[in-house]
């Protein structure tokens, strides 16, 4: 029994690790367009998202069912080593696209770390194949194509709007929109993603005879999960930030209204019902949506293409770490110490690497390309970056046609008036057959 107790701590720590990197991971999605239109200052995004995604996590049990008794068959002779090594599959896969800047979905990390696991461990017949059909892959498709025709229909819904409005004050307008929208995204992510977290340790408890199966997730698991997740958001995952705020399209504040208003509504009608949804699926779907919605505006269908990729191969990437840490954890407590030491120093190197090109919240925008890691996307501030023009709008094309051959600005505290005197009064005669002075001139 005490092996027991000892091994169960040891997975329930490892849970709320993998919901601390779930929260930085998944910064992201509620804040990255709040970020990157200047809507709020990254620490203070980051801030506000932390303590909103702890109060999320009081909000449901849902989605913590489905995890901790929906999924996996409870009474199928699973075990506290197999859930300690679908954890150890999901927190490895979350670094890994961290440290390459892809939004990749972190529920899918740990969905799929768990199935991973239980096939190798236990067999086909531990895992509910109807319940990840109907409640994982279903939603996975739909989720970012539903976000998508939202955030697009309201993106072109709020432009035409306000149309005739001044487009500095609705700009404003839109911004302070953005820090409610993003606020609900927030609340949403907490309230979905934290769940994951309560329903492992659940199950943990469950298959270690401390809980009953069926039974809901303690309080303290619950407060639990929702710290770690906060703590990990407030932190921040600034290189999905920037993939997500400025590789996919360029945000406007109308745009990125419409889209977190859009994945917010999807997220918390998913929770509602209990299905265990990608919030970075339903958020990175808004914002192509927003990109698409807007008129000139510009999809980086490369980026996008990345983060498809990401998703596709999330749930048997993590399942693959997974099932191999499950077979040697199953060897006995030298097996769960060899995977544990191996995936410490897996995540140190991670770490490590991250170190060689950091981005935080200073340079989140593009705003120091000399300490920045470079991924294509530029910031605000970048000079000059070719933006692929958009085919279809005209509007754009003129404005880079006009760009191209504009003059260069006269010098720094000449004005356009002498400069264009002085440029006159070089093809001025002068009587004596020199050319005239503006001075002379005047």
């Amino acid at each position: 029994m005490e092996h027991i107790t000892l091994l169960i701590g040891i997975v329930i720590v490892t849970a709320l690790v993998f919901d601390f990197t779930n929260g930085f991971h998944d910064t992201a999605n509620a804040m990255a367009t709040t970020i990157s239109t200047g809507a709020l200052a990254p620490r203070a995004a980051v801030a506000m998202s932390a303590v909103l995604n702890l109060l999320g996590a009081f909000l449901s049990i849902e989605v913590a069912k489905t995890i901790s008794s929906g999924i996996i068959d409870e009474g199928s002779g699973i075990r506290p080593e197999v859930i300690f090594a679908g954890l150890v599959g999901a927190i490895i896969w979350n670094l890994l696209t961290w440290l390459a800047g892809l939004p990749s979905s972190s529920s899918h990390a740990l969905m799929g770390g768990l199935i991973g696991a239980t096939l190798a461990a236990v067999g086909t017949g531990a895992v509910n194949g109807d319940i990840v059909v109907m409640k994982v892959l279903i939603p996975a498709l739909a989720a970012p194509v539903v976000a998508g025709l939202a955030s697009l229909c309201a993106t072109r819904l709020t432009y035409r709007v306000a149309r005739n409005a001044d487009e500095e004050r609705t700009a404003k307008g839109y911004r302070a929109g953005q820090i409610t929208s993003a606020a609900l995204v927030s609340l949403a992510h907490g309230t979905n993603d934290a769940q994951k977290t309560m329903g492992v340790i659940t199950l943990a408890l469950v298959t270690g005879g401390a809980l009953a199966p069926g039974s809901d997730p303690p309080v303290w698991v619950i407060a639990s999960a929702g710290l770690a997740i906060a703590l990990g958001t407030y932190l921040g995952g600034w290189r999905i930030i920037r993939t997500m705020g400025k590789g996919i399209t360029d945000i406007q504040p109308p745009q990125g209204f419409a889209a977190q208003t859009s994945a917010a509504a999807t997220i918390l009608a998913s929770s509602h019902i209990g299905f265990s949804l990608s919030t970075t699926h339903v958020c990175s779907g808004a914002v192509m949506g927003s990109g698409l919605g807007r008129k000139g505006g510009v999809v980086r269908w490369g980026t996008a293409g990345r983060m498809v990729v990401g998703w596709a191969l999330t749930l048997p990437a993590a399942g693959g770490i997974a099932a191999g840490a499950a077979l040697l954890a199953e060897q006995g407590d030298w097996g769960v110490t060899t995977v544990a030491v191996l995936a410490l120093a897996l995540c140190g190197a991670i770490w490590v690497r991250s170190r060689r090109a950091p981005v935080d919240h200073t340079n989140v925008n593009g705003d120091s390309p000399a300490t920045a890691e470079p991924t294509g996307v530029p910031g605000p501030t970048a000079e000059p970056v070719a933006e692929p023009a958009p085919v279809s709008v005209p509007a754009g094309v003129v404005t880079t046609a006009v760009r191209a051959v504009a003059p260069p600005p006269p010098p720094a505290g000449v004005t356009v008036g002498s400069a264009a005197e002085e440029a006159a009064a070089s093809e001025t005669p002068h009587p004596t057959g020199r050319p005239a002075s503006a001075s002379s001139l005047s």
